[in-house]
């Protein structure tokens, strides 16, 4: 009983019910805040590449839905035999995580200015890399949720 006499314990159960019937929880709340996750890689740097592909796997992990867009010098991460050097303490290269998350299903991308302005092609790319298009990247980078992160 709180200082006005009310019965605090009685007043929770019927509140709980009706969010349960509407479908509403405190970590329900949190994870439709927080579901969509977009990493943007510019850097060609290891361990940038690194901690933004350990980040992402992460997200994957648990549960958000995971984009990733390679734009510049952090495109070349996107290309067939560029799996960067090995990271420790897991022995893993910047490559070999974004193979993991193209596994899972992460989709990932270059920008669409990266082939048309340098020597490679898109068969040079890694399998399950695509080509951005802005429109989708921009509707996608405006829908509400989603979480940027640039490295």
């Amino acid at each position: 009983m709180n200082r006005n006499g009310l019965h605090i314990g009685r007043l929770m159960l019927p509140i709980a019910l009706l969010f349960a019937l509407l479908g509403w929880s405190p970590a329900s709340a949190a994870a439709q805040d927080h579901t969509a996750v977009f990493v943007v890689v510019t850097q060609d740097e290891n361990m940038t590449q690194g901690m933004a592909m350990v980040l992402a796997n992460q997200s994957l992990d648990q549960g958000a839905e995971v984009r990733v867009l390679l734009c510049g010098p952090g495109a070349t991460l996107a290309l067939t035999g560029h799996d960067g050097d090995v990271l420790q303490p897991r022995g893993i290269t910047p490559g070999q995580l974004l193979e993991r998350l193209i596994a899972q299903g992460a989709q990932v991308d270059v920008c669409a200015i990266f082939l048309p302005n340098t020597e490679w092609t898109e068969s040079d790319l890694r399998e399950g890399v695509g080509l951005a298009q802005p429109p989708e990247v921009a509707a996608y980078m405006l829908r509400p949720g989603v979480r940027y992160f640039t490295f």
